[in-house]
């Protein structure tokens, strides 16, 4: 039995692994290990390891990080993971560890596994989120792969550009596409009643993260959101609560008096889990702020997206996004043109440049296949000229 070792720190990584961790437990030869660590452990991130047990899955070790709300914090959460993450590698023994996305305690996982001589497959690499400091860190990681899994195939070539091999370089498409159309999604009315709020007329769903590369404060940039929102009264808001970046503090206290002030027309979850979210998604009206999800899974719902800023400027985007700089009066005017019936409409016709859903299932066989076989995880550089 081979065995492979996913690493998960986020409620929202969780999400995109489900239907992978799925296939993995099903594959006949591989032993699946899950390590949760990060914002899963943490208790104003909602306890998210829990959903990960109430799927049916195991959490073979935990790592705590510390989660320091500064810069400073960054680099002793990763120096703390690192520490963390090398003495489970060591205890776990991995064949192979599958690590997705970017973020800072994917990155010590990727150096704690490298440095270990464990062999990386990596999802969602090649891609560009010019307003973060992930950015360097999701090409610092690919790197550190043996094997790449891209979402698309200009992100394929782009892994190919940073020098590795094509041979090992996959485009799959997003997992997120996956749990779209595997998952028995909530109705409107089952919805409401499992988030305890009548969503009216016309709803929003809002997800804000801070923008680490940005000259004006994440507070600011949301207030101006904030302002936005205002103008449209008539339009009801469900907030989820932003990641553990530098500044989510500031936007979480904005968010809770703003949702304490509209008592009735707006709402915060730490966490909606994977179905309830993507339930909401197809609900509602609109997708604003600056999440990758607003980019990846709203085009399959063909519903408008309105993305704010720079934290995803690089993503392949299809026509239901608009995108607008952070400051009232361009949220404004997207959101008037994004709830305007023919926007909403040419919506409705988009097509997802992220695949068909079948990323698990060729991830799944592909390690399945490979894992036996890498007998080094020295690799040349792949020249373009």
């Amino acid at each position: 039995m081979k065995r492979v070792c996913v690493v998960t720190g986020s409620r929202s990584e969780y999400g995109l692994l489900y239907p992978l961790l799925k296939k993995l437990k099903a594959q006949k030869g591989l032993k699946l290990q899950i390590v949760a660590c990060g914002m899963h452990l943490a208790a104003e991130f909602g306890f998210t390891y829990k959903e990960i047990l109430n799927d049916g899955f195991r959490i073979d070790r935990k790592v705590k990080i510390p989660l320091c709300d500064d810069q400073d914090g960054v680099a002793k959460a990763i120096s703390g993971a690192l520490i963390g993450f090398s003495r489970v590698f060591r205890s776990l023994a991995p064949d192979m560890i599958v690590l997705l996305g970017d973020r800072f305690e994917t990155f010590a996982a990727a150096v704690a596994a490298f440095t270990a001589r464990i062999p990386i497959a990596h999802i969602h690499g090649g891609e560009l989120t010019e307003g973060v400091i992930d950015d360097a860190l999701r090409h610092s990681i690919t790197k550190m792969s043996f094997l790449h899994f891209a979402a698309a195939e200009a992100y394929r070539k782009r892994i190919i550009q940073l020098g590795e091999e094509p041979a090992r370089v996959f485009n799959v498409g997003a997992l997120a596409i996956d749990n779209i159309m595997y998952t028995s999604l909530l109705d409107r009315q089952g919805l409401e009643k499992e988030l305890g709020f009548r969503f009216g007329s016309r709803i929003a769903l809002a997800t804000f993260h801070p923008v680490t590369l940005e000259k004006s404060s994440s507070a600011k940039q949301f207030q101006e959101l904030l302002n936005a929102l205002d103008s449209f009264k008539d339009l009801k808001v469900i907030f989820t609560l932003p990641n553990a970046d530098p500044g989510n503090s500031d936007i979480r206290l904005v968010i809770d008096h703003y949702v304490r002030k509209h008592q009735g027309r707006a709402i915060a979850f730490a966490s909606l889990g994977r179905v309830r979210y993507l339930s909401l998604m197809r609900c509602v009206d609109i997708v604003v702020g600056n999440s990758s999800s607003g980019i990846i899974e709203a085009p399959s719902f063909g519903v408008p997206t309105v993305n704010i800023g720079d934290r995803q400027k690089g993503r392949i985007k299809a026509r239901n996004v608009i995108d607008c700089s952070p400051c009232t009066s361009s949220i404004k005017q997207a959101l008037h043109k994004a709830l305007s019936p023919r926007f909403k409409n040419t919506c409705g016709e988009v097509n997802s440049p992220y695949g068909s859903g079948k990323a698990a299932k060729q991830i799944a066989q592909i390690i399945n296949k490979k894992i036996g076989k890498i007998e080094s995880i020295k690799k040349p550089f792949y020249n373009l000229f």
